[in-house]
């Protein structure tokens, strides 16, 4: 019998099976290509800060260390996931092990929770670099930004640390069909049989406190911001102390915008096809980390300086 390959015996299957984007497998192929060229941009772009932040110890300020744990963030984000998708589109590879997926489903969602997280810190160094900036080396310190980065990391794997071991109590009696490109933690849970509404509740809870509280800080941090820059003598002084802004407003923007709209989504337009929910998921996975490298590469004058040399010492 071909249910006895799920392994019956046990109260989850053996394997699940990922169906990549449901209603557009004719054109799986087509849509790796940009998949795939996102990625390659991630890596390389990540890649780079990291060596670039590494390398020069002039950038090895608190702006540019949480610009290096976003940089380490986004590439465990992204590999988590964008392997196995491609290996869906490519070779049609859909299984992934029980096992598996709940470590993908962990790692999604908590280096998920660390960006958001490292985005807040980064709020908080614009705040007391323009607003306390006489106070900014004695507050911003190396022991507070290691203690910045271990809450980073804590909130996250105490709060996604119960979802495997909730999910491992089900019975799947609903079959191994995941549609979706990964193992997201509502998607495994609709095929879960028995009561599922702590799962519910527990998964809408953790994203409602992660995104509102995170970003009600980011926000207030931007209003303390404003009015300090507003309050400076020249236009020149305003222009230049808020330019320094720029590069983490469209980081907030490019992380949050695709959650907010995908949210949005899943409450406004339940009719739309499964597909473009799937693909909007996708999007907030793919397009942070490959923009993030991109925005600060191009608007911080210190690391663009730092990657033209780079490129121009090999060329000689």
């Amino acid at each position: 019998m071909v249910i006895s390959a799920y392994n019956v015996t046990s109260t989850h299957p053996a394997v699940f099976l990922l169906m990549g984007i449901p209603g557009l497998e004719h054109l799986h192929i087509w849509i790796s290509i940009p998949f795939f060229s996102t990625y390659t941009l991630a890596l390389l772009g990540n890649c780079t800060l990291l060596f670039i932040i590494q390398a020069y110890a002039a950038l090895h300020e608190p702006m540019y260390l949480f610009l290096a744990m976003l940089a380490a963030i986004d590439l465990v984000l992204s590999s988590s996931t964008l392997p196995k998708m491609l290996a869906i589109f490519w070779f049609r590879d859909r299984e992934i092990n029980f096992y598996a997926c709940l470590v993908q489903m962990f790692f999604l969602h908590s280096f998920s929770i660390m960006e958001s997280a490292v985005l807040l810190a980064m709020a908080f160094d614009r705040y007391v670099a323009i607003c306390k900036p006489l106070h900014y080396t004695t507050v911003l310190t190396g022991p507070l930004i290691t203690k910045i980065g271990m809450a980073a990391v804590a909130r996250a794997v105490t709060l996604m640390t119960p979802l495997p071991f909730l999910l491992r109590r089900f019975h799947y009696c609903r079959g191994p069909v995941i549609a979706h490109c990964y193992c997201e933690h509502m998607a495994v849970v609709r095929l879960a049989c028995g009561d599922t509404r702590f799962n519910n509740i527990y998964g809408i809870a953790v994203a409602m406190f992660i995104v509102v509280l995170d970003l009600f800080f980011v926000i207030l941090s931007y209003v303390f911001i404003l009015r300090a820059v507003l309050q400076l003598a020249s236009q020149e002084a305003r222009y230049k102390a808020f330019g320094t802004c720029v590069s983490h407003i469209g980081a907030i923007l490019a992380f949050y915008t695709p959650v907010v709209i995908s949210s949005v989504m899943h409450r406004v337009a339940r009719k739309a096809a499964p597909h473009v929910h799937i693909l909007f998921a996708n999007f907030y996975l793919l397009f942070p980390p490959m923009i993030n490298p991109i925005i600060y590469g191009v608007k911080t004058k210190q690391i663009r300086e730092q990657v033209l040399g780079l490129f121009l010492k090999k060329d000689v």
